[in-house]
């Protein structure tokens, strides 16, 4: 991270190409999340209140307490680190200050959000369903945003150094 603050990133090509394939790796984990998401639901209530609760039509049972807190706790470190190496980067860029500051907000928040969100619908009330929805999208399009960013720093910054 040190390149981006002494400016070494218009003279370190290897360093920003690594970086950018960083993100490329990170662009086919956003992808992934989605297709996984639209898999088991859609933007609909019903198929999250299915998902989560069950449904006797499709004969699927309700998720269960181990099963949310396996993958609660899988992502919290995997998630911590990513949000976190993606808003360490961000923070490197030209973006003003405020913007990388609710940049980084929000996208915190949608990561917790996305996580508590199927407890919530699970364990507290079906209409949380709606909230789970809205978590999902604003984690893909606030994990986009900071790809998007920052590799557009990055390609900048080597535009520069030609």
């Amino acid at each position: 991270m040190r390149f981006f603050v002494t400016g070494e990133q218009n003279r370190q090509l290897l360093i920003n190409t690594l970086i950018l394939l960083f993100l490329g790796y990170v662009a086919l984990l956003w992808l992934s999340n989605g297709l996984m998401y639209f898999h088991k639901m859609s933007l609909s209530g019903d198929s999250v209140l299915a998902y989560y609760l069950g449904d006797e039509a499709q004969f699927t049972q309700p998720k269960s307490y181990q099963s949310l807190l396996e993958v609660t706790h899988f992502h919290l470190f995997a998630m911590g680190m990513l949000v976190l190496t993606l808003t360490h980067l961000m923070l490197m860029t030209d973006l003003p200050t405020p913007a990388k500051v609710w940049l980084s907000v929000v996208i915190y928040f949608a990561a917790i959000a996305d996580e508590a969100a199927g407890w919530l619908v699970r364990y507290a009330h079906p209409y949380f369903v709606y909230f789970k929805i809205a978590a999902f999208l604003l984690l893909e399009t606030s994990l986009l945003a900071l790809i998007v960013i920052v590799a557009l720093s990055l390609l900048q910054a080597r535009k520069r150094a030609r």
